[in-house]
């Protein structure tokens, strides 16, 4: 590595929900605050293809709209497709033909009224060409590409995956890494799964995962001449394949296998087999005595069809109280990933859950169990 460069290493390393928190905090203290938006630096965002560096910035453009109420507005730049051009403007003559002048890019056609903050995304930085580089670092730093200025109310964030990610990406000169905030994006299954839990993610996805976290980003797959392999955003494509296009495992296999690979395809078709010997949902929620599997696989996919069925009849607290009665029955490791996913039916759930005294006496018991297991 030359001196000029840059290396990852001695920054902050984060799953995608610690990301989204911090930063919000941060730009809506600024907002609240009255401060500029430039105050703080330009954000770079390191990480692996597909670990959830784009979603980050779309929700937190939803969490700084919510709390501050200002709309706010994501521009998303996928800076490989572009050409130095797009950002810096098609130059033209100006009146009298004397002067070169560079028309506004589209980019920078952002409302700058001040109930409004924009976000600019400038994301797979690290891939695109060195001449668009130039241009897009100018921005991330200066605000400014040539004579066009990005407005007050926006806020800029980079992304880009590391060199040792075996895509294609340049390391970044130390000149222009210094004056960045950087920050690694990790993959995290609990944050994963806290956020597919309120995101219509397939539970069949979700049940899987829960039983092979270690599958939800495979990294190494991705080296050499491997084309599909698993990461939080291939894993998104196959619950919109199961969801929406085709809800036989059998027939969706070979989709499935074309985003994840076929032996992870084939493992989650498996797995979704067991599920036909997972006891009744309706029996369960309607408080009758049902039988408690006997092997791992099938209570990790019953504890995922329970979460499903709960959160569609979340309102029914009667029912929800009849399947805590039946998470009492389960092992405690089980029982406490049931109540976990429970409290993550949506925001402010648990406050629902308390009122129920099972529950209420289940947190007495087991309460203390919740950080340490699945």
């Amino acid at each position: 590595m030359m001196k000029n460069e840059v290396k990852i290493s001695n920054v902050p390393c984060m799953d995608v929900g610690r990301v989204i928190r911090i930063l919000s905090d941060a730009y809506i203290s600024l907002i609240e605050n009255d401060l500029p938006l430039r105050t703080m630096p330009s954000v770079m965002l390191w990480g692996p293809p597909g670990v959830g560096k784009s979603q980050a910035v779309r929700q937190m453009a939803d969490i700084i709209q919510r709390k501050t109420g200002k709309e706010t507005r994501v521009t998303d730049v996928r800076l490989l497709l572009f050409n130095p051009i797009d950002l810096r403007g098609i130059p033209t003559a100006n009146e009298d033909r004397t002067l070169a002048v560079w028309l506004r890019p589209q980019i920078f056609q952002m409302d700058d009224d001040r109930d409004v903050v924009n976000i600019l995304f400038l994301d797979e930085i690290s891939a695109a060409p060195q001449s668009v580089q130039a241009a897009a670092y100018q921005i991330a730093l200066d605000r400014t590409v040539g004579e066009h200025r990005l407005p007050e109310n926006c806020i800029v964030i980079a992304a880009g995956n590391r060199v040792t990610d075996k895509s294609v990406a340049y390391k970044m000169p130390r000149a222009l890494a210094n004056r960045l905030m950087h920050i690694e994006v990790e993959a995290s299954f609990n944050a994963w799964k806290k956020w597919a839990m309120t995101s219509g993610i397939s539970p069949l996805v979700v049940g899987y995962l829960s039983n092979r976290p270690d599958v939800l980003l495979c990294a190494d797959t991705a080296i050499g001449d491997n084309l599909a392999y698993a990461t939080p955003r291939t894993w998104e494509m196959v619950s919109n394949t199961l969801n929406y296009i085709e809800a036989d495992i059998d027939k969706a296999y070979p989709l499935i296998g074309a985003l994840v690979g076929l032996n992870l395809a084939g493992e989650l078709r498996n797995w979704i087999k067991v599920k036909r010997n997972i006891p009744s949902m309706e029996k369960i929620f309607d408080g009758e005595e049902v039988e408690v599997p006997q092997t791992a696989d099938v209570m990790y996919v019953t504890i995922s069809a329970m979460t499903a069925y709960a959160k569609e009849h979340r309102e029914d607290m009667e029912r929800i109280r009849n399947s805590i009665v039946y998470g009492y029955k389960l092992p405690p490791d089980f029982s406490v990933a049931l109540m976990k996913n429970y409290m993550s039916i949506e925001e402010g759930y648990k406050i629902k859950l308390m009122k129920i005294p099972e529950f209420f006496k289940w947190m007495q018991k087991k309460g203390s169990l919740l950080n340490g297991i699945i």
